[in-house]
């Protein structure tokens, strides 16, 4: 009997005990029922609930870097055991190369947000935007802005071609923020995610509550929902648009983002005709686009809009390429390229967008809607009616400016060539798309490319540059990256996903906070200037991060400059820069009194008045970040630096963390002659002195 697929909740696996309503998921290519999905009967307010309190307390424990670490650990935990998700992913449709955009791409969703955690975010709870705003003459009141994890739950409702990917990438920048997830995965696909939680939660390492399988439908899911909790969402535009009218969004303060289908387009430029390497990489680009996931992508290329001159070629370079690459079949099946779609219910509603295509005026060009001759796993050929199969389609549109093309979306192996005259009317064609997650542009020319992409852009999230020079190189129009944004305007759906960082801050809230340096310095973790500084006599150097503390400073004693050594400097390194060297041409700077030393040699002397130079905890200087000099120095002035520990950045996995320095030079009235940041790695414990020689 066909087991009923689980969802797992509040810390347990959870199936219905006597489902009155089901679904039948079945093998894409064979028809053969893998499993029952129902929610009958499931507690998904208890599993809302089991986020919010458990799960936050559990990720609210961890510190950014501990999350960050946790995810490197996830992403092995699933790579020992990707051989099973890549035979159930063969069920849903996928070949091995699209199983590999899913189950390997998610998984190094997961690596890529464990690494940029590590770099970007600091050791702490707290993250900080951007920099101080003074609000007072004195310096005793200042503005910051600091993110802060959201309360409340990150609700992921998943389209079915990447159940692997669509849940991580979701997950890893929320997980990171510290926001427990609750995955709703499509059913046609979502024993494949199942497959990937069930990995994870037998791993061990997932946090209580920080992560929960919801395995079929949730009709009351935006009545649980509240302030501080986050819906992603990927799927039509149509559902979309309902669920974001809700009261949950519209009023009670619940953030939805959205990315839908859209109509991306492929633009060729006017110089890449037939015979360049622009030309024949527009070609490629666009039968992997119809043909990966059975063109069951978001970021597929929709429309291919190609000079008037050129669209005959490209369709005989269309046709030959699917001839002579394309294998269409059971994924299992030796040598075959392309599988089925998701469901023989979404290869019918292909077939019917496709036939509103054809009655607004596109002619099949490539392929046929005629069941096609497929690879079985025995080798033969033949039609197979239980498989969800789709020949590769290219329709052409005499009339470009036919709405159907920039509307109707065939969501399967399946793109409308359009034809232009000028760059306006190409960048004209891709605006009536109504905003698209992905445009590419095919050309060697700059001036064209520049030319298209400012007109393009802000119809667009994100935009691919190709040419003969990045073709090899290139990831592609349809594949999103961890460290660029996912998403469009429009019809896309108007949110951003992934995109570094900025996908941890959608799960925060940004708030500005008002208050003494003092204040500041204690919520944020960061030394503000004002804020107590102190010294024990022992210099900070001598320190290890288990001694160290925020606020610990040293003050040098005071060097003169001379003219001699600003004539040494000059000639020892080669900057013989005029302000420096010419008294006459100095003077007639406006920014110099006469003759300055040099800003480096200041840094460079910096340097020595405040290190301690015996062997201890301060293992390296690897930096200086915001370097700026205000104040000229001349001959016969005398500076001293004030070095204050500023941040410290215990690293995880390593037995040395990262100490930022706040460094200030003042001249002998007091004033402000450079400022910077110093950044030294240190020893976490003690080390033994080294006895001097």
């Amino acid at each position: 009997m066909t087991e009923y697929l689980p969802s797992y909740v509040r810390g347990e696996w959870w199936t219905p005990s006597s489902p009155e309503r089901s679904t039948e998921v079945r093998d894409a290519s064979t028809g053969d029922v893998v499993t029952l999905v129902s929610t009958e009967g499931l507690d998904l307010a208890g599993a809302l609930e089991h986020a919010r309190s458990v799960g936050q307390k559990s990720l609210g424990a961890l510190t950014f870097h501990q999350r960050a670490v946790l995810l490197k650990q996830f992403a092995l935990a699933l790579t020992e055991r990707k051989d099973e998700l890549y035979a159930l992913s063969s069920r849903t449709g996928a070949t091995k190369n699209d199983s590999w955009v899913d189950i390997d791409g998610g998984i190094g969703v997961l690596f890529s947000y464990s690494g940029k955690g590590r770099r970007e975010l600091p050791n702490s709870r707290v993250h900080v935007d951007g920099p101080v705003e003074p609000l007072s003459k004195d310096g005793s009141f200042l503005g910051r802005h600091v993110y802060t994890t959201l309360p409340g739950v990150a609700v992921q409702i998943n389209a079915f071609n990447f159940p692997v990917w669509g849940s991580l990438e979701k997950f890893a920048p929320a997980f990171l923020a510290g926001m427990p997830t609750v995955v709703k995965p499509a059913t046609p696909t979502g024993y494949l995610a199942e497959a990937m939680v069930r990995i994870l939660v037998e791993s061990g390492l997932l946090p209580d509550g920080s992560l929960q399988l919801v395995s079929g439908s949730v009709p009351d899911l935006f009545e649980n929902l509240r302030l501080g909790d986050i819906v992603g969402f990927t799927g039509s535009a149509s559902t979309a648009e309902s669920l974001k009218a809700h009261s949950a969004v519209q009023t009670g303060g619940v953030r939805f983002t959205a990315e839908t289908d859209s109509i991306n387009a492929s633009v060729l430029g006017t110089d890449a005709v037939e015979g360049t390497p622009e030309f024949d990489a527009y070609v490629r680009q666009l039968v992997t686009e119809m043909t990966s996931k059975a063109g069951q992508k978001c970021t597929a290329i929709r429309r291919a809009i190609v000079p008037t001159g050129s669209a005959d070629a490209v369709i005989a370079a269309v046709q030959a390429r699917i001839a002579d690459k394309t294998v269409l079949g059971d994924p299992r099946a030796e040598g075959v390229t392309m599988g089925p779609l998701a469901s023989t219910a979404q290869r019918d509603e292909v077939l019917r967008q496709v036939g509103r295509l054809q009655t607004a005026g596109g002619r099949i060009v490539v392929g046929t809607t005629d069941a096609p001759e497929v690879r079985l796993t025995d080798g033969s050929t033949s039609v197979s009616p239980e498989g969800a199969f789709v020949s590769p389609l290219l329709l052409r549109f005499d009339d470009s400016q036919s709405d159907a093309a920039h509307s109707i979306e065939a969501f399967g192996p399946v793109s409308s060539l359009l034809t232009y005259d000028t760059t306006a009317d190409a960048a004209a064609l891709v605006a009536r798309g109504g905003g698209s997650l992905v445009t590419s542009i095919a050309t060697h020319d700059p001036v064209q490319a520049v030319d298209l992409a400012a007109r393009i852009a802000p119809f667009n999230g994100r935009m691919l540059l190709l040419d003969r020079d990045d073709a090899r190189s290139s990831t592609g129009h349809g594949s999103p990256l961890p460290n660029l944004v996912h998403g469009g305007p429009g019809r896309a759906g108007g949110g951003e996903e992934l995109g570094g960082i900025r996908a941890v801050l959608h799960h925060m809230q940004r708030t500005a906070v008002q208050g003494s340096p003092e204040m500041l310095t204690a919520l944020t973790g960061v030394w503000h200037a004002g804020a107590a500084a102190h010294s024990d006599g022992r210099h900070p150097f001598r320190k290890s991060l288990a001694e160290l503390r925020i606020g610990d400073q040293i003050v040098s004693a005071s060097r003169e400059v001379t003219l001699a050594d600003i004539e040494t400097f000059a000639h020892f390194t080669g900057d013989t820069f005029y302000a420096h060297m010419d008294e006459t041409a100095a003077a007639a700077n406006p920014f110099f009194p006469g003759r300055v030393a040099h800003g480096y040699l200041l840094v460079s002397w910096a340097a020595g008045l405040f290190v301690d130079p015996e062997p201890g905890p301060v293992l390296a200087n690897y930096g200086l970040e915001n370097l700026r000099f205000i104040t000229p120095v001349s001959p016969g002035d005398t500076i001293r630096v004030e070095l204050t520990a500023k941040q410290i950045t215990p690293r995880e996995t390593d037995e040395y963390g990262e100490v930022r320095w706040d460094a200030v030079i003042r001249n002998q009235s007091d004033e402000l002659v450079a400022t910077y940041d110093v950044l030294t790695l240190v020893s976490k414990e003690p080390t033994p002195e080294v006895a001097a020689a």
